[in-house]
């Protein structure tokens, strides 16, 4: 009996603190030690996207980059140092991730404010909510307390990222190793209704005169972005969404359905296979595709994080203290 009740309190303590680890996220974070975080950030985000609207999605995909990579852990913001190999160099990030000055400047206010207190990973996804806000998408309850990292691995994002080129099995396979499912993957792949992307990217797909592409919209495209493969045309951009470029809205899943979509990794989802029925949905469901895309966004910035006395605060974002 003895026994049993030693298994019984072991096991109440493991799911207490299952609960306790659960929980130290809160949106409630920075209350009382920086209570003007949050409004600080925001002016910087509103300036940002208000002077150029593609900055919006290059702040989101920042921050998906970085939960990807080992967890949401700011790890993306570091440069080159001693041990220390840049995500930024990786295959997926380098010449196409952007917006560090962004985080760099709202990092620099804050500190004004309430220096050493919050995390750049946290203003990553303080970063990412107000950019969907301030084009038009939706808003959510963003859960705070993370801390930095001292580590970052271009080997593990050049493993983890999606790739322009990807098939759906393979994306599917990616965000189910981080959690996702089909559905949630289809949301979050909504966020391409904003931004653009180099020729580089869908010069390919423009050019080989495939069935899985509507041919009056590759002939539109082929005119931005070149046969030729030199540098200047590779970075030639093109709007993801053809029809509302700087809006957030399910234009994206109607271009699909249509055969309109600018990169193969955004066509395969609709295109006989797991992720047509969500892409339907959301091409139907504006509000849905909204909420969902929120509550996916939510669940990614719970990947991994690092918490309690893990971690650090880092005082600049791209360097380690």
């Amino acid at each position: 009996m003895e026994n049993c009740n030693s298994m019984a309190a072991a096991l109440f303590m493991l799911l207490l603190l299952g609960t306790t680890c659960q929980a130290q996220l809160s949106s409630t974070f920075y209350d009382t030690t920086c209570p003007n975080a949050l409004n600080t950030i925001r002016t910087v985000i509103r300036s940002a996207v208000s002077s150029e609207r593609r900055m919006a999605a290059s702040l989101i995909r920042l921050h998906f980059h970085d939960c990807f990579v080992q967890g949401c852990d700011a790890s993306i913001l570091l440069d080159d140092a001693g041990s220390i190999t840049s995500e930024k160099e990786a295959l997926q990030n380098k010449d196409s991730a952007r917006g560090y000055e962004v985080i760099d400047k709202a990092k620099a206010e804050v500190e004004k404010v309430c220096p050493g207190v919050v995390s750049c990973v946290d203003i990553l996804a303080v970063t990412a909510r107000d950019a969907s806000f301030a084009v038009g998408g939706p808003s959510w309850t963003v859960k705070l307390g993370r801390r930095d990292s001292t580590t970052a691995s271009r080997s593990l994002a050049e493993r983890d990222l999606p790739r322009f080129s990807d098939s759906l099995p393979t994306l599917i396979s990616g965000f189910e190793n981080k959690g996702f499912s089909v559905k949630e993957m289809v949301a979050l792949s909504g966020s391409h209704t904003i931004g653009q992307a180099q020729c580089v990217t869908f010069r390919d797909r423009i050019y080989d005169n495939s069935s899985d592409i509507d041919a009056g919209f590759a002939s539109t495209r082929k005119r931005g972005c070149p046969l030729e493969n030199t540098d200047a045309n590779n970075q030639r951009l093109a709007p993801l969404d053809l029809v509302t470029p700087n809006s957030f809205d399910n234009n994206y899943f109607k271009n699909l359905i249509q055969k309109k979509g600018l990169l193969q990794s955004d066509q395969v989802l609709f295109s006989g296979g797991a992720a047509d029925n969500f892409v339907s949905e959301y091409s139907n469901y504006p509000t849905t595709f909204k909420s969902d895309f929120a509550s996916a966004m939510i669940k990614m910035g719970d990947i991994e994080p690092l918490t309690g006395s893990d971690g650090i605060i880092r005082r600049i974002c791209s360097a380690v203290n």
